[in-house]
């Protein structure tokens, strides 16, 4: 019985070492200091460190339209086809979805999480179903539903004027118009 614990205590500091081992190598690879310090030594890119992905609404520029495409061959050849369905009065769908702003961020959200939750490496095998309750269907409920923003779109009609804002008057803008005197 001794000679187990013995045996037990040199396995058990042979994998400290590999710990330890393991550990150092992942601060040197992530650029930080290997004696302990939280600090990097250089300021990461913001554009090329994963734990920030790219949300579409933080995007200028080819940024922009580079994720926009990615985003939109995503939609067309992955969420449309597989996943919608057929539109209807109670889940409209929008075929210039592009043009729904506050679509297009929600859809991007719904990408994002997709990216993550199906690599099987970050989420196991369970990823999918975690993405499709938490996040598919609360966001189509959202996009589709009758307070969304295809709400006034229809099978062969577009509109997207029924979602935008007119201008909303302020007390704190005041206008030559609004010192006119009375008469």
């Amino acid at each position: 019985m001794s000679e187990d614990v013995e045996d037990l205590k040199a396995e058990l500091a042979a994998m400290r070492v590999k710990v330890e081992a393991v550990a150092r190598s992942a601060a040197e690879a992530t650029g930080r200091i290997a004696t302990g310090s939280a600090e990097p030594e250089t300021a990461p890119e913001e554009h090329n460190d994963p734990r920030y992905p790219p949300f579409i609404f933080l995007l200028e520029g080819e940024e922009l339209y580079a994720e926009l495409r990615l985003l939109a061959e995503w939609v067309e050849g992955v969420l449309v086809p597989g996943c919608l369905g057929e539109p209807s009065a109670e889940a409209r769908w929008c075929h210039l979805w592009t043009e729904h702003w506050d679509a297009v961020g929600a859809l991007h959200a719904l990408w994002l999480a997709w990216q993550e939750l199906t690599d099987p490496a970050v989420c196991g095998y369970t990823g999918p179903s975690t993405w499709y309750r938490d996040h598919y269907r609360p966001c189509m409920a959202a996009l589709r539903g009758p307070g969304g923003p295809f709400s006034g779109c229809t099978k062969g009609e577009h509109r997207i004027e029924h979602r935008l804002p007119g201008t909303v008057p302020s007390a704190w803008c005041t206008t030559q118009d609004d010192n006119r005197p009375d008469g």
